[in-house]
């Protein structure tokens, strides 16, 4: 751990009520003395106790009038001493106070480096820190609660019970293997196969509730696809319930991605509306395309739009083209107008693929649409359990429930105890007990200045 005092801004830039600048370090009280004046040192008040001063400049001139606290460790934020100054809000004041606070000796923080210092002292496991990111960044109810809940330990908990009970029995099994001279008994197969059912079991409970709370962070990416004219823009602007993209009966008026985003039981779904594929008339339209194409590649679900007034037809099989091995739901559009399309291609063609009937003009169906998005890639839609989760932690759970599932199917106890082994290390790794620097700095790196 740096011995260190570092200081950064906490609030965003810009005009607002209040502006805080933290200091975190052996220091930080001391730091802050000298430009922070009141009836007494913020070093001699209590802690936790706001007290009302004047910050002033190395000439004795008046920048601000403030409040000012100091924490002391571990009872902080960072686990350190800590100190915070409550200057007003707006550019100036808070610029000058930092830039004084660094001449004086402390150094400006990295970004995200006060949640390290909190992981570093143990004040809260890397799954709690990540959590911090996600509170930040929520965009829906149902995000937050999920974050909170991670912040307050309840996923940690559950995965570190999950890696102690797997820790047990490896420590069973490596104990037999390691000191035969002991006559410790041998477990068979069958013996230990309840327990590692079960263990995968709940493993791959946590990877699903935290694959939702992914979705709950990140949001669901969905692709509007298909051919030029078939009501794309149209079914956009359903969604949203507001005139967002321009429809007109012109084939290829839509050239850019339209990107926006609404929320369906508490799920962030974050629409594009992309350009029509069809062979390109022009080099504008080939470009439209050509970023129709990537976002069907990055997209979580593809929304392909079917004009169901007319037949199937030679631009809908450049379409299907596009979309072979991909995700997707079959929108019939238009089912206002009499109806021409035979929708027993696609139960020979697409076996399994959903076809909902909608019309962007009446609002069918449009409801029934919202659920089906947040359906098909979450594991439930309510999401109740759902727990805040980054790619990293989805991946890391991912890994420990497929080990275990290949420790039930293993035929050696030799090759089951490797399985325990791995999936162990990839919990230990989701809470930070084995994370190496690298691991660290990629995390921390996402988090702003003063967090």
């Amino acid at each position: 751990m740096k011995e260190d005092t570092i200081a950064a801004v906490s609030t965003a830039w810009g005009e607002s009520g209040i502006a805080i600048i933290r200091l975190s370090g052996p220091d930080s009280s001391a730091l802050a003395d000298n430009l922070f004046k009141s009836r007494s040192t913020l070093a001699a008040s209590p802690p936790r106790y706001m007290r009302y001063g004047h910050i002033l400049d190395q000439t004795g001139e008046f920048i601000d009038e403030v409040l000012a606290v100091r924490f002391e460790g571990p009872h902080s934020y960072t686990g350190e001493d800590m100190a915070e100054i409550h200057c007003h809000g707006g550019t100036m004041a808070a610029r000058k106070t930092l830039e004084r606070l660094l001449e004086l000796g402390a150094r400006l923080a990295e970004p995200g480096e006060f949640t390290r210092r909190a992981f570093l002292n143990g004040r809260i496991d890397l799954a709690q820190a990540e959590s911090v990111l996600g509170i930040i960044r929520a965009r829906s109810d149902k995000a937050l609660s999920s974050a909170a809940r991670s912040l307050r330990g309840e996923l940690s908990t559950s995965v570190r019970t999950l890696r102690d009970r797997l820790l047990a029995l490896s420590a069973i099994l490596e104990a037999s293997f390691d000191f035969p001279e002991e006559d410790v008994p041998l477990p068979q197969l069958a013996e230990i196969t309840p327990d590692l059912a079960r263990l995968q079991s709940e493993a791959e409970g946590l990877f699903r509730r935290c694959r939702d709370g992914q979705i709950l962070r990140e949001g669901i990416r969905v692709a509007i696809v298909g051919c030029p004219n078939v009501g794309k823009s149209s079914l956009l602007n359903a969604l949203l319930q507001e005139s967002r993209a321009i429809v007109t009966a012109i084939p290829g008026t839509t050239r850019d991605i339209i990107e926006a985003v609404l929320t369906h039981r508490g799920v962030p779904i974050r629409l594009a509306d992309t350009a029509g594929i069809r062979t390109p008339a022009d080099l504008i339209e080939e470009a439209g395309i050509a970023q129709t194409l990537t976002a069907v590649k990055q997209s979580d679900i593809k929304l392909w739009v079917l004009d169901g007034s007319r037949p199937f037809g030679d631009e809908d099989r450049l379409v299907e083209e596009q979309l072979k091995g991909e995700r997707f739901l079959v929108l019939v559009n238009k089912t206002d107008l009499p109806q021409a399309l035979d929708l027993d291609r696609f139960r020979d063609h697409h076996p399994g693929i959903r076809c909902l009937p909608v019309s962007a003009k009446t609002g069918k169906g449009i409801e029934e649409l919202k659920e089906e998005i947040v359906l098909s890639v979450s594991s439930g839609g309510i999401m109740e359990e759902a727990c805040n989760a980054t790619a990293r932690q989805v991946e890391e759970l991912r890994t420990a429930s497929a080990l275990l599932a290949e420790a039930l199917q293993a035929r050696s106890l030799d090759l089951a105890a490797n399985c325990l082994r791995d999936s162990r290390l990839a919990l230990e790794r989701f809470l930070g007990i084995s994370a190496d620097t690298d691991l660290l700095d990629l995390i921390f790196s996402q988090f702003c200045l003063g967090k």
